[in-house]
C-alpha cells in the first residue's frame, strides 16, 4: 500500500482528483477546500453515499471507490455513508416505475457485505475512512421536522429531474414518498458537513439538491463531482448483476482476468482510465498497438489490484485454453454423494450443475441446458431432463464459456 501523500500541492492533487470526472461542480470551490485543507492542516470530508441494495459489488462500484481511495492517498477522510434508511424508501434515479422498498433489516444485511468489499479498494484507517449509517439521524425525525425539510424545496424544482419529468409526462405514477427521496440525501450532506460529495452521473440532481440544502443550512456547499457509469461486457448496458455484465469485486483472479480479456474494445480506453492508474501516455500507447496485448494489459492491471499474490501467467493460458475450446487443468473437483444417483445408478445433469455452484437452482440449471449454455467433458448437452453416468474419474461439467467443475462420484 503506498503512503499518504499529505499536504501535495493543489495542483497536483485536482490532476489527481479530476481524472475520469464528468461532473465538476465547481473546480474553483474545490481548489479554494483543498488551499484551505493545506493552511489548516484538516483533511477534506468527502462522502459517497450508498443505498445497500445488493450484497456485492462489480467493478461498476470500483469506479468511485477508486476515486475515494485517491482522497484517502491525499490525506482527505472519505465517509462511507451505507443508506439503511434511504434505501427503505428506494431510489427513484432512473426508474420508470416506484421501486419495491426494502426492510431495514435487509438494508442492514447488505451493508455488511457491501463494507467488506469496499474495503478491497478502500484504506481500513479510521485517519482516513469514516463509516455511518443515516438511520442514525433520519429515523429519528419527527413529522415536523420531515415537514420543514420539505418546505426548503419546490415541486416545481424536483420535477426538473429527468426521470420524474418523463414519468409525469407519461402519466406513469410517482409516489409522494419518491419526491422526497432527494431531499432525504440532500441532508445527509448536511448531516455529516461534506466538503465533497462523490457519485455516478445519474447522481448529479441528488447531490446538487445537497449543496443547495447545505446553503439553505448555513453551511459551506459541497463540491460535487460525478464519474461515468461504467459500461458492462454487452458494450451497451451500465455494467450490472442483473443484466450479467458485469466484472464481481470478489470474483476467483481466473475469471476477473478471462472477462476483462472479453471487454469490447471501443470501451479500452474507458476501463483504462477509470479502472487503473497508468499514466495517459502508456494508456494512449497500448492502445495504439494490438487490441490483445491492450487486453492482456488491462487485465494484468486490474485483476492485480484486487488479487495481489495471483499468477496471472496461468491466468492468461486458462483463459487462451479455455477461448480454444479447450479445458483448463486447474478446475475445482466436487464429490456427488451416491444419495443423489437415481435408481438408475445416473445423475440428474441439472442437479450436477447445481451442486457444482453453476446455477443457483434446478429451474435455473434446465433453462441453461434448454438455451445450449451447458456441456459435457467439452460436448453440448442438450437435455434439460438428462441423466449423466459419472465414471471414476469424473466427468467435467461446463456452464458458458468458462465456468468448469468436475464431478467425481463419491467413494
Amino acid at each position: 500500500m503506498n503512503e499518504i501523500r499529505r499536504n501535495l500541492p493543489v495542483d497536483e492533487q485536482l490532476t489527481i482528483l479530476k481524472r475520469g470526472v464528468v461532473d465538476l461542480v465547481s473546480e474553483d470551490d474545490l481548489r479554494r477546500k483543498l488551499e484551505r485543507s493545506i493552511e489548516t492542516k484538516t483533511p477534506l470530508r468527502v462522502k459517497l453515499g450508498a443505498d445497500p441494495t445488493r450484497p456485492d459489488l462489480h467493478l461498476g462500484h470500483a469506479v468511485i471507490l477508486r476515486k475515494m481511495r485517491q482522497f484517502q492517498d491525499l490525506g482527505h477522510k472519505v465517509i462511507m455513508l451505507i443508506g439503511d434508511f434511504t434505501a427503505i424508501i428506494g431510489d427513484p434515479t432512473g426508474k420508470s416505475k416506484t421501486r419495491p422498498a426494502l426492510t431495514l433489516e435487509e438494508t442492514r444485511a447488505n451493508a455488511k457485505s457491501y463494507l467488506e468489499q469496499c474495503k478491497l479498494i478502500l484504506r481500513d484507517d479510521p485517519d482516513v475512512l469514516e463509516i455511518r449509517y443515516n438511520a442514525e439521524w433520519l429515523e429519528p425525525m419527527g413529522y415536523a421536522d420531515v415537514i420543514r425539510l420539505a418546505s426548503r424545496y419546490t415541486v416545481a424544482r424536483i420535477l426538473e429531474r429527468d426521470d420524474f419529468t418523463k414519468r409525469y409526462a407519461n402519466g406513469v405514477p410517482i409516489a409522494l414518498h419518491e419526491l422526497l427521496y432527494p431531499l432525504t440525501q440532500g441532508y445527509d450532506s448536511v448531516a455529516l458537513h461534506a466538503d465533497v460529495e462523490l457519485g455516478g452521473t445519474d447522481q448529479l440532481f441528488n447531490n446538487l439538491v445537497g449543496r443547495a440544502l447545505q446553503r439553505d443550512y448555513g453551511q459551506e456547499p459541497q463540491v460535487v463531482m460525478t464519474l461515468p457509469l461504467l459500461v458492462g461486457l454487452d458494450g451497451v448496458e451500465k455494467m450490472s448483476k442483473s443484466l450479467d455484465n458485469y466484472i464481481g469485486l470478489t470474483d476467483e483472479p481466473h475469471v476477473m482476468f478471462a472477462k476483462l480479456m472479453k471487454v469490447p474494445d471501443t470501451l479500452l480506453e474507458n476501463y483504462f482510465t477509470l479502472l487503473t492508474n497508468l499514466p495517459q501516455s502508456q494508456i494512449q500507447e497500448a492502445l495504439a498497438g494490438h487490441p490483445v496485448e491492450a487486453h492482456k494489459l488491462l487485465a494484468r492491471e486490474v485483476t492485480r489490484d484486487f488479487s495481489p499474490d495471483a499468477d496471472l501467467d496461468a491466468a492468461l493460458e486458462r483463459f487462451k485454453s479455455v477461448a480454444k475450446g479447450g479445458i483448463p487443468d486447474n478446475i475445482p473437483s466436487v464429490s456427488v454423494p451416491t444419495s443423489d444417483a437415481t435408481p438408475e445408478g445416473t445423475y440428474l445433469a441439472a442437479r450436477l450443475m447445481v451442486l457444482a455452484g453453476l446455477e443457483a437452482s434446478l429451474g435455473a440449471a434446465r433453462r441453461t441446458i434448454q438455451g445450449r449454455g451447458f456441456k459435457v467433458d467439452g460436448q453440448p448437452f442438450l437435455e434439460p431432463l438428462g441423466a449423466l453416468t459419472l465414471p471414476e474419474g469424473g466427468v467435467v461439467i461446463q456452464k458458458g464459456k468458462d465456468k468448469f467443475a468436475r464431478m467425481v462420484p463419491e467413494r
